[in-house]
């Protein structure tokens, strides 16, 4: 029993995570576009534009893995998957952040580490859709 509640915790951490984080973007995203617009440079300004663009897509990329989990088998592919994503968008999105707010060069080697977990992500969420049972 307890193995159950663990997979519905986990369920609901994806869930929770991409609600507050789709929220996070649209206020990032906001922000961008018109608080640093003045202070950024075009370059800064489109790095910011990345981050915001990669951060709303694995948004609705981990709520979909969040309900796909909850109304099919949820499998450890899926789990991968969700957690691939939370840390994609934290390393990926948020690296681009702080490299176009600070301009701080040692942010540059985490943005791939970033994107290799996005990539595990859509991998995983390839898997437990393959396993799924129709």
């Amino acid at each position: 029993m307890p193995a159950y509640f663990g997979i519905i915790n986990m369920i609901k951490m994806f869930l929770i995570f991409a609600a507050m984080n789709g929220a996070l973007a649209v206020v990032l995203g906001a922000f961008g576009a018109h608080a640093l617009k003045q202070s950024l440079s075009v370059l800064a300004l489109q790095t910011w534009h990345t981050a915001v663009q990669y951060h709303f897509v694995h948004v609705l990329a981990l709520l979909f893995v969040g309900l796909l989990l909850k109304v099919t088998r949820p499998l450890l592919p899926g789990k991968v998957a969700g957690v691939a994503f939370m840390l994609g968008i934290l390393l990926f999105s948020g690296s681009l952040y702080g490299l176009a707010l600070s301009g701080s060069t040692w942010l540059g080697p985490i943005t791939p580490l970033g994107g290799l977990c996005l990539i595990v992500g859509w991998i995983a969420l390839f898997v437990q859709i393959w396993r799924m049972q129709p």
